[in-house]
């Protein structure tokens, strides 16, 4: 069998430190991160032009599977989208166990900025854990890229949203928090428009469940019911 062998330009920083709770599709939020870029890609002239860029392509690896190495080719997978019943083939998901583990997201370009010695690239919509490693950087093109009349399966519709809202007890927290200057208000906002998505399993329906999601600094955990979710703490 042949292999490839890809550098590593960069890693992902962001707020999602678990795979629990990202988007299962990139840009459904906003939420601000970053790649810091390694040597010998850390130049700011390899970035130069990007700037008449709004989006990007990343190209990404997989990093967090366990036992990936060891797993024998699985051709068939359970999509969340599908409930996580019906199996359909691999290649027609966008699912984390496959051949390569490899990742492709688009993400709106913020800007580029040297950091010290280090090149940051900082990015909205990324779907990525914290720590990803990066393979490549592209720029989206939008009349080659983007097809308008295409067709998308079973994800052709973007999936629907749950109303937020706090108990009395994370409300407080919430409130001392910002008070503390520990936590920002966007950090606020990137986290109801995260747990919106509703990041349960989709075999899990237990409305009085407690579940648990680490979102940049915060511990948060909450209940879903009906169509609203409810922080219960952070």
């Amino acid at each position: 069998m042949t292999e490839l062998t890809l550098p590593i330009i960069g890693y992902m920083h962001s707020p999602y430190k678990e795979k629990f709770g990202i988007p299962r599709q990139p840009n459904l939020v906003q939420v601000e991160s970053y790649i810091e870029m390694t040597g010998p890609y850390n130049d700011l002239l390899a970035f130069e032009g990007i700037e008449e860029f709004s989006h990007l392509w990343l190209v990404w690896q997989f990093h967090d599977n366990k036992n990936q190495q060891s797993q024998q080719f699985r051709p068939q997978v359970r999509p969340p989208r599908l409930g996580g019943n019906k199996k359909i083939g691999v290649f027609a998901t966008r699912s984390m166990y496959r051949p390569a583990p490899i990742g492709l997201s688009v993400v709106k370009l913020n800007r580029v900025e040297k950091v010290g010695k280090n090149v940051r690239v900082y990015v909205a919509g990324s779907d990525l854990l914290d720590g990803t490693p990066i393979i490549d950087i592209k720029p989206y093109i939008q009349y080659s890229d983007s097809v308008i009349d295409a067709q998308s399966g079973y994800a052709q519709d973007e999936p629907s949203r749950k109303t937020v809202i706090w108990s009395d007890e994370a409300e407080q927290q919430k409130q001392q928090l910002l008070l503390d200057g520990k936590i920002s208000m966007q950090t606020i906002q990137e986290l109801e428009a995260v747990l919106s998505l509703d990041p349960r399993p989709a075999y899990q329906e237990d409305e009085e469940r407690i579940y648990g999601m680490k979102f940049a600094d915060l511990d948060v955990k909450f209940k879903i019911g009906d169509n609203k979710v409810k922080i219960q703490e952070l």
